[in-house]
């Protein structure tokens, strides 16, 4: 059965799921196109509070009932097929559909598919490719897993050729996707209550890629060893850009580093492409640049419009975003909540001019946190003050007997607090005029900051 039949005005759409990063901004572009758009969620939130504002239906809680006379369902990947609105749905004989379809459907419709990928760094490369894109006046489609200041949203529907969309690999989830750019970041062993292994997480990108067609593009980090490992011997060409190998189709040059931020030029095919200033530090968001700025030189877009678009980016939501000051500390919230993610982003953080870092980590699954356990003691001894709150369950029961305590017994000086209240009280005294208060994990960490935040520091 074919989505793209039910994509069309006045049809009545349930999302189960809806206040997810992906799915409350599919319901937006659904309910932009015409559609009935209705959903639920087990969690409340502002997400759902910025739905119902746009007069869309979430409830809170999944039941059958929740369908009412829907004309079809789309799931999130974490949601299974005993879910009783996913059940009752089958039951009545209601279609249901992956996210992934969604948006895969609504891609079809464009001439250039940018499709960006990797284990991290989706959302800021997606984010800074639309920059890129808005700079150059393409009026194009986005769909980010997060929110972009410069949309006031993590979503935008415009009437250009081009779809800019954020790709995940949970679920094989971006295999339902049209690409014509396929861009690859990395590729490291993640979602592992998925996949079998790192083999099995290449196989999925490797898949992924040849979606491209034949007139498409593959676009490819040469420094990633796994990127290496799942394009070896590809049959069609692939883009690769690299911060230094000259080899490359796409690198850098001329490097330099002020007060924990990059210049550097872009060079095509030993060409000076752009010259790029960036407001975000980081060797990790360079070739996060890099990788936006092969997309765009691929689809014809001069290299002056990589430089104002570049230069324009502060940031995607809860991308290293600074949330405050408290007692003369500096407040910034992550999403990181995969080893690789922590080493960049806290690797950045060692550049900047702050005293201390003092981190507060909630790691995000138990499946993750067991499977990755000694990646995770290695980067977590990196900050100098270390909180680690329980571990954020989402959609996981915990059948592995695992706690955030069991890291920080091997973390020397690591606080373990048990809840979120307890991190704020632990941030609270650890405060110091000069520091670098991280919140960061890909649950609900923010509120230990944000909490923070809300009292009146004393004088």
């Amino acid at each position: 059965m074919d989505i793209s039949t039910y994509l069309v005005p006045g049809m009545r759409a349930h999302l189960a799921g809806i206040g997810g990063v992906s799915m409350s901004p599919l319901a937006e572009v659904l309910h932009s196109m015409g559609l009935v758009v209705q959903g639920s969620d087990m969690n409340d939130g502002p997400a759902a509070a910025h739905l119902r504002a746009l007069g869309i239906d979430v409830r809170i809680g999944h039941s059958a009932e929740n369908l009412g006379n829907c004309d079809f369902v789309v799931r999130t990947a974490a949601i299974h097929d005993d879910n009783p609105e996913i059940s009752g749905a089958v039951a009545r004989g209601i279609p249901v559909f992956e996210r992934a379809e969604a948006w895969g459907a609504i891609m079809k419709g464009y001439r250039n598919a940018l499709c960006i990928s990797g284990t991290h760094g989706k959302t800021t490369t997606t984010s800074m490719a639309t920059h890129i894109f808005m700079a150059a006046q393409k009026d194009p489609t986005v769909m980010i897993g997060g929110t972009l200041e410069l949309l006031h949203a993590g979503y935008r529907v415009g009437k250009g050729d081009t779809i800019i969309a954020e790709s995940c690999e949970y679920c094989n989830s971006f295999l339902r996707f049209f690409p014509t750019i396929a861009v690859i970041l990395n590729v490291e062993a993640d979602h592992l209550d998925f996949f079998k292994d790192l083999a099995d997480v290449e196989r999925s990108f490797r898949r992924f890629a040849a979606l491209t067609p034949s007139d498409g593009h593959v676009v490819a980090n040469a420094d990633d060893s796994g990127t290496r490992e799942t394009l070896a011997d590809f049959p069609r060409g692939v883009f690769w850009f690299s911060l230094a190998d000259e080899n490359a189709d796409c690198h850098t040059a001329n490097l330099v580093w002020t007060d924990g931020l990059p210049r550097f030029d872009i060079v095509v095919h030993g060409e000076t492409y752009a010259h790029v200033a960036l407001n975000v530090g980081g060797t990790h968001n360079v070739m996060n640049a890099l990788a936006a700025a092969a997309g765009a030189y691929l689809l014809g877009l001069p290299g002056e419009a990589v430089e104002r678009g570049l230069a324009d980016f502060h940031g995607a939501g809860r991308r290293f975003e600074k949330k405050g000051e408290y007692r003369g500390a500096a407040v910034y919230d992550d999403y990181a909540h995969h080893p690789g993610e922590l080493h960049a982003l806290l690797t950045m953080a060692r550049a900047l001019p702050y005293r201390r870092i003092v981190c507060a980590f909630q790691p995000h699954t138990y499946s993750r946190t067991h499977a990755l356990f000694d990646d995770f003691v290695r980067e977590l001894r990196q900050p100098d003050v270390l909180v680690l709150a329980e571990i954020y369950a989402a959609r996981e029961k915990n059948d592995l007997g695992i706690s955030s305590s069991d890291l920080a017994a091997q973390i020397p000086g690591a606080v373990y607090c048990p809840t979120l209240a307890a991190v704020t009280e632990t941030l609270r005294a650890a405060a110091q005029p000069g520091d670098l208060i991280l919140t960061v994990g890909a649950g609900d960490i923010y509120k230990a900051g944000e909490a923070l935040l809300r009292e009146k520091a004393p004088c």
